[in-house]
């Protein structure tokens, strides 16, 4: 595989006053395309930090941070900004969907900028929400829609841009069990297309959906290892008892 994502002693300062926050210790880490990849590790160790980086949200104090083979560590926020609309997709744990909006309305919001034709931008957004199973509900509001359906909207609203990454943060914290592995199996699905796919998660049961498993501690990698036999989302689904109430996402 090419790879996507290198980086080089990687470090991250923030000073609080008189203190000094040691948040990333000098990581070395590589990701190709078309990897699945799960970051684990308790408050405090890194992991969101590494993340708003590679997202091209922060930007390191020292290191590089190569984005398929370009540094793009000292870029100004202007040109971050650029790479992040073209070429990632982000995923939160809150949604962050606006609520006096349709769904199809929040998926369009990154390429309302972009000077594409009204037209367009539609007819991608309603691909997006088809892609990850809510056609007919493009009308439908935040408070219409179930959570794991707002976090369906969400997915669809990283993917509109064509990403090559989809950077998604704890994005089952606030759903059940089968929700929670009915948005894995969209993730494992979207891999499967191409897409590479970096999870933050607390969670020992979610993580087992990636094909590789990376552990923080205190700024540092400490584990790095692949998932020899990692779960299948769909197989996972057909496991479960069906309910009659069950949330639909």
């Amino acid at each position: 595989m090419d790879q996507l994502i290198n980086t080089d002693q990687l470090v991250k300062i923030y000073n609080l006053g008189e203190y000094e926050i040691h948040a990333l210790r000098g990581i070395n880490l590589s990701i190709d395309k078309g990897d699945f990849v799960a970051i684990m590790g308790p408050s405090g160790s890194g992991k969101s930090t590494l993340m708003h980086i590679l997202g091209c949200l922060d930007r390191p104090t020292k290191g590089k941070y190569l984005l398929e083979g370009k540094d793009i560590s000292s870029l100004d926020r202007n040109n971050l900004a650029r790479i992040r609309n073209q070429k990632i997709g982000f995923v939160f744990q809150s949604f962050n969907l606006l609520h006096r909006t349709t769904a199809l309305e929040n998926v369009e919001l990154p390429l309302l900028y972009n000077n594409s034709s009204p037209k367009i931008i539609a007819e991608k957004a309603k691909k997006a929400l088809s892609l990850v199973g809510l056609e007919g509900r493009e009308n439908s509001y935040p408070n219409q829609l179930s959570g794991g359906q707002q976090q369906r909207v969400a997915i669809a609203r990283a993917l509109i841009n064509d990403p090559a990454i989809i950077l998604a943060d704890e994005p089952t914290g606030n759903l059940d069990t089968r929700t929670s592995i009915e948005v894995m199996d969209i993730f494992q699905s979207l891999n499967e297309k191409g897409i590479t796919i970096i999870l933050i998660t607390h969670e020992k049961d979610i993580a087992a959906y990636a094909k590789r498993n990376i552990t923080f501690r205190d700024g540092k990698i400490v584990k790095d290892e692949k998932v020899i036999s990692h779960k299948n989302a769909q197989d996972e689904l057909l496991s479960l008892p069906q309910v009659e109430t069950e949330e639909e996402i």
